[in-house]
């Protein structure tokens, strides 16, 4: 059958001559794969293979039939035209390494609602953002995603500084944990503070620098290693901890 629905690009990679293999989070079907036959080919009108770039937001029309692998896109268009996230290098990096969390995350093809909201909302911003907001846009983007999966880092509001972040658990504590991977109370305050924002246009309140936001994003990785199956860790991040 066919069905319109709004499409998260995560990955695309040549088939054959004249197509392309497009992996997308859609949000009426979860993860899917899609074949776009000839769309290489084609010169002028109809659906362009360029639209089909990682963190690109689309509507699509597709064949869809759940006994199969992989489906069809009869046709597509650009559901936003970004003003910035793909000229801009930085805005650039960053969207990329959001779209390789996403998919290194997902396991399954279920629809959730709320986190493709998540996601498009957050590339949205993100496309909007003043530079001084955009920096800490993957800290706040990889948080907020683990609660999506359930293994969200809960802060207990009562607990006062200093205190350590337990990795393994999830957990903020007052004792220092009986294994490697945990975050020692600096670190773990700035994670703290970083969880109670709600808005990108709070970001810019949390001052770091260079190397204090590397070796955060290192510590959220780890984080996602410790609890996702399977996980790899990210070919985007090397390039992401050199922009910012």
């Amino acid at each position: 059958m066919i069905h319109q629905t709004k499409a998260i690009i995560l990955h695309s990679i040549k088939f054959g001559e004249t197509s392309l293999v497009v992996t997308a989070y859609t949000s009426r079907f979860g993860l899917q794969t899609y074949m776009l036959n000839g769309i290489r080919a084609q010169k002028k009108g109809g659906t362009k293979a360029g639209m089909f770039q990682p963190a690109a937001l689309l509507d699509v029309v597709a064949y869809h039939n759940e006994q199969k692998n992989m489906q069809r896109i009869k046709e597509a268009s650009w559901a936003t035209i970004y003003r910035q996230l793909f000229s801009d290098v930085v805005k650039n990096c960053i969207a990329l390494f959001m779209i390789e969390l996403l998919h290194k995350t997902l396991r399954q093809p279920e629809t959730n609602p709320d986190l493709f909201a998540f996601v498009e909302d957050s590339l949205l911003h993100l496309d909007q953002a003043a530079n001084k907001s955009a920096a800490n846009f993957p800290l706040f983007f990889a948080l907020n995603l683990a609660g999506f999966f359930g293994f969200k880092l809960h802060f207990n509001t009562k607990l006062s500084a200093p205190f350590f972040l337990d990795l393994k658990e999830g957990l903020f504590t007052k004792e220092q944990p009986h294994h490697p991977q945990f975050l020692d109370p600096q670190p773990a305050e700035i994670i703290s503070e970083l969880l109670k924002l709600r808005h990108p246009d709070e970001f810019h309140q949390i001052a770091l620098n260079k190397q204090e936001r590397k070796n955060l994003l290192i510590a959220i990785e780890d984080y996602y290693v410790l609890h996702v199956p399977g996980f790899k860790r990210l070919r985007a991040f090397q390039v992401l901890s050199e922009v910012l």
